[in-house]
C-alpha cells in the first residue's frame, strides 16, 4: 500500500508542476510579443528622431532656403 500511496503523491506532484510549467511557458510567451512591441516602437522612434533632424530644402524664388519648423523661429 506504501507504494501505492507514493505513487499516486508523486503524480499529485507531477501534475502540479506540469500546471506551472504551463503558466511559465505563457508568460514567456507574452514577453516574447511585448519584447517585439518595444523594438518595433524603437524603431519608429530612431526612425522620426531622423527624419526630424534630416534638414528640408525648400526653394524660394529658384533660390535655396533655410526652413524652420513653424513657432521655432528665433527672431
Amino acid at each position: 500500500m506504501q507504494v501505492r500511496q507514493w505513487i499516486t503523491a508523486r503524480q499529485s506532484e507531477l501534475d502540479a508542476l506540469a500546471e506551472q510549467l504551463q503558466d511559465v511557458q505563457v508568460e514567456r510567451d507574452e514577453l516574447a510579443i511585448a519584447e517585439r512591441v518595444l523594438n518595433r516602437l524603437a524603431e519608429q522612434a530612431e526612425r522620426a528622431q531622423a527624419e526630424a533632424a534630416t534638414p528640408v530644402s525648400a526653394k524660394v524664388a529658384g533660390r535655396a532656403v533655410a526652413t524652420c519648423a513653424r513657432g521655432s523661429a528665433a527672431w
